[in-house]
């Protein structure tokens, strides 16, 4: 049945970092992904969540996020339960936190359950193709292979990474995917407008799915250490002996990408595979981004429009927590209040946010940060 959850499959959500361009709205205590950045009524984490259950089934999404931020999670997500809330004592990056939750899933489950792991701040559009895409993704990944999801480029950005396509897999339950030639690192302009041109990339949105034993057979090859240390805490994470094992361990983990430790080396192996995305899809990386997707009538804001005031501003984005805010002359501006910090940018210098964000801890303002 399409409309049925994947037999065996468990979403992982990983949900770090600060949202450093979005700052002062996102900030390291609360980061964007626990925000409502879309005016939907859920934040970008619960809307997460709520595309997943759907192909996953009740019970069956794991997020993975810092001490710091659990019990925001936990809260936002009630339906989840505490069980399905991994918390990590410190960021050691993306393999360390992807690699605990198939760990945990292998210790409990079984080596053969299929994971798929999805940021938790990003917004995506079209959730009939997103679910079609994902049910493939996940027929290919029963094959063995690591399976990405290609975002399909919509301009030479050099904001994202790429992946190249290659031969067709052959998997008739997922007529599209094909196996990846190679991963590339944000490139510039013209590298990434000569790529558009072959037809044979898309953009890399860090979705990946696989079988949890397949992932960690390829982690215990890659990085050893860092595989045993994982399973190490996983095998006690259901025990007394959790604390204690992330007291011990956690903190001498390898701090790594899962790009950089799994999917470009075993891409360069042969065993990488994407299924191409038929899905609107956006990472709100900044306030450009974040214009674009309050805004197609010109006029982006997040809070009450009645207390904004734009005069031959146009395109101007406004976040506004309650007092009048009126931007005068200046297209593109970029006005985000908050109650304790003001950002005053351009929609063209939204990229540059996060240099503010380093002045301010410099002076010593971690209040701010």
């Amino acid at each position: 049945m399409p409309d049925a959850p994947i037999a065996d499959f468990h979403a992982v959500v990983p949900a770090g970092g600060a949202g450093t361009r979005l700052w002062p709205l996102s900030r390291a205590g609360y980061p964007k992904f626990l925000l409502d950045l879309t005016g939907s009524g859920r934040t970008l984490l619960q809307g997460t969540v709520d595309r997943l259950l759907p192909l996953t089934g009740p019970g069956h999404v794991l997020v993975v996020t810092g001490t710091r931020h659990a019990d925001a999670v936990a809260r936002q997500l009630p339906e989840l339960g505490s069980e399905h809330v991994l918390a990590e004592p410190s960021p050691r990056d993306s393999m360390a936190a992807i690699g605990l939750a198939a760990a945990v899933l292998a210790q409990r489950h079984g080596p053969d359950v299929v994971l798929g792991s999805f940021a938790a701040d990003h917004v995506i559009t079209g959730l009939p193709e997103f679910g079609a895409t994902i049910r493939e993704a996940v027929a290919a990944a029963r094959t063995g292979a690591v399976v990405t999801i290609g975002i399909r480029a919509t301009e030479p950005s050099t904001a994202f990474g790429y992946v190249r396509s290659g031969a067709a897999l052959g998997v008739p339950d997922a007529p599209h995917a094909r196996r990846v030639v190679a991963f590339t690192e944000k490139p510039d302009a013209q590298t990434a407008a000569d790529f558009l041109a072959t037809g044979e990339y898309s953009w890399n949105a860090g979705m990946f799915v696989v079988r949890a034993g397949v992932l960690l057979d390829h982690l215990a090859a890659q990085l050893p250490a860092l595989h045993d240390g994982l399973r190490r805490i996983a095998a006690a994470w259901d025990t007394p002996e959790r604390d204690a094992r992330l007291a011990d361990t956690w903190p001498t983990l390898t701090r790594i990408a899962i790009d950089h430790a799994i999917a470009e080396p075993v891409a360069a192996a042969g065993g990488v595979a994407v299924v191409p995305g038929g899905f609107g899809w956006d990472d709100i990386g900044d306030f450009a981004s974040l214009g674009a997707l309050l805004g197609a009538d010109g006029e982006p804001t997040l809070g009450d429009e009645a207390h904004v005031l734009r005069v031959d501003a146009d395109g101007s984005v406004v976040v506004a927590d309650g007092r009048a805010v009126s931007v005068v002359g200046i297209p593109g501006a970029v006005v985000v209040d908050t109650p304790d910090a003001v950002l005053v940018t351009t929609r063209a210098h939204a990229q540059q946010v996060k240099q503010a964000v380093d002045a301010w801890r410099e002076r010593g303002r971690d209040d701010l940060l």
